[in-house]
């Protein structure tokens, strides 16, 4: 297997340290959407899909004008997935499975982009969406993705429940992480070297899941504020933190939109 770590859009917010936890208050932050493109013997799997080409076509009908005012994404056509996949070699049309930590339209939104993949979600996730959850961006949907949802089937994984058997998809897990969503999970992939969690929107900062843990003042709001349940939030924050102390020497944990996160793994990746 072979492991891309793709920024599949770059945000860049007001607040600069207390977002990004980088030198100096008054700037843009700067947060990235974090993807994998994994190459298998069967193809291509992509783990999240950022935001997609419509955002940068027409960007307030596909991710509307909170967002945009929020979190004022960068509008770079070379960023999308589609774009960073052809512009390894690869063909688009060859990714046959997505996997998704969640619906939220800066990890989904690439989903038209790929139309005849089909999508792996968590059932709780999907359930939401297909309830009209307002967070969603149905506009993003209504192509009609090739729908895989998956629940807990009591398998373990480093101690968390986890659905280990993907249909297509050799060697990754869904790992259910509630709280940022309803059915928010992280995607384990195992490289063989080594597991890689893409732990989503389970916690945004790297130094989060540290002994001590350190999130920046404004990112801590966000964070808070975006919530569905702070409970199981909290809680998977915990274990996150005690995976990373007990196996961290296996298990390489990242948060999608931290840029230190992304910068290290991408520059591994590339040596």
């Amino acid at each position: 297997m072979r492991v891309h770590h793709l920024n599949c859009g770059t945000m860049r917010p007001v607040g600069g340290s207390l977002v990004d936890g980088r030198p100096g208050l008054f700037r843009r932050a700067t947060l990235v959407c974090h993807c994998l493109l994994l190459e298998t013997d069967t193809g291509l799997v992509l783990i999240e899909t950022g935001m997609g080409s419509p955002a940068v076509i027409d960007p307030a009908r596909w991710l509307g004008p909170g967002f945009l005012r929020q979190s004022n994404p960068l509008n770079r056509p070379e960023e999308t997935a589609a774009a960073q996949i052809r512009a390894l070699g690869l063909d688009p049309a060859d990714v046959r499975d997505i996997v998704l930590t969640h619906l939220d339209l800066d990890h989904a939104g690439g989903l038209v982009d790929f139309p005849d993949a089909r999508v792996h979600v968590h059932a709780t996730e999907l359930a939401a969406l297909e309830a009209g959850e307002r967070r969603y961006r149905p506009v993003q949907f209504s192509h009609g993705p090739q729908w895989i949802s998956h629940a807990e089937a009591g398998e373990s994984w480093f101690g968390f429940q986890a659905v280990r058997e993907l249909p297509g998809v050799p060697d990754v897990a869904l790992v259910p992480l509630a709280g940022h969503t309803r059915g928010h999970s992280g995607v384990a992939v195992d490289t063989g070297s080594g597991w890689l969690l893409n732990a989503g929107d389970s916690y945004f900062f790297h130094r989060e899941i540290d002994e001590p843990a350190f999130i920046p003042a404004g990112l801590a709001i966000f964070e808070k504020h975006v919530q569905t349940l702070r409970g199981p939030r909290v809680e998977n924050q915990r274990r996150l933190r005690e995976l990373r102390r007990d196996h961290g020497g296996e298990v390489t944990i990242f948060a999608s939109h931290d840029l230190t996160d992304f910068e290290r793994l991408s520059q591994r990746s590339r040596l």
